[in-house]
């Protein structure tokens, strides 16, 4: 045990401040799992915090979870992809804005793996979903008149079938 907390002193740390405030104490190996944090690390345009203006304190917390279990299963590495897999499916069983908001953060951080995850989640949860219910799912007003609607569906009337 001891020798883990003496190896924990060692490893440099960041300190991540969210749009709210928040700030996060994190394993330098950690957050360069962020290419946005990577690019500021490496061209030297962090101070002693990074701020992350796009970023609440409640999805930084998530992400820098993310990062954590996917650095832990690469340093395992042996330990089996299923189980990454596993917790990856189970991260992102959340309500619809926490999963957007994922997505953003992903997104602006640049976390590729946590994009494409939450990407996936958002296909999943719309797959299979007629126009009327993906508009629902995303608050998207429907601008067409019936008409026009119905021209379109004649001129794409393969994508309906």
């Amino acid at each position: 045990m001891s020798s883990s907390s003496s190896e924990n002193n060692s490893k440099k740390m960041i300190i991540l401040k969210s749009s709210d405030g928040e700030t996060f104490e994190v394993e330098e190996t950690v957050a360069l799992q962020s290419q946005t944090i990577r690019h500021m690390v490496e061209d030297e345009c962090a101070d002693s915090v990074i701020p992350l203006p796009n970023v609440k304190g409640t999805i930084l917390s998530m992400v820098v979870e993310y990062c954590k279990k996917h650095v832990e299963a690469a340093a395992a590495a042996a330990g089996g992809d299923n189980d990454v897999k596993n917790w990856d499916r189970d991260f992102v069983k959340v309500d619809q804005e926490t999963l957007f908001d994922l997505l953003l953060a992903a997104n602006y951080l640049n976390i590729k793996d946590l994009l494409e995850l939450t990407c996936q989640a958002t296909a999943d949860m719309i797959k299979d979903k007629s126009p009327e219910e993906v508009r629902r799912i995303f608050h998207i007003n429907n601008d067409f008149t019936p008409q026009e609607e119905q021209e379109i569906r004649r001129e794409n009337q393969w994508a309906f079938e």
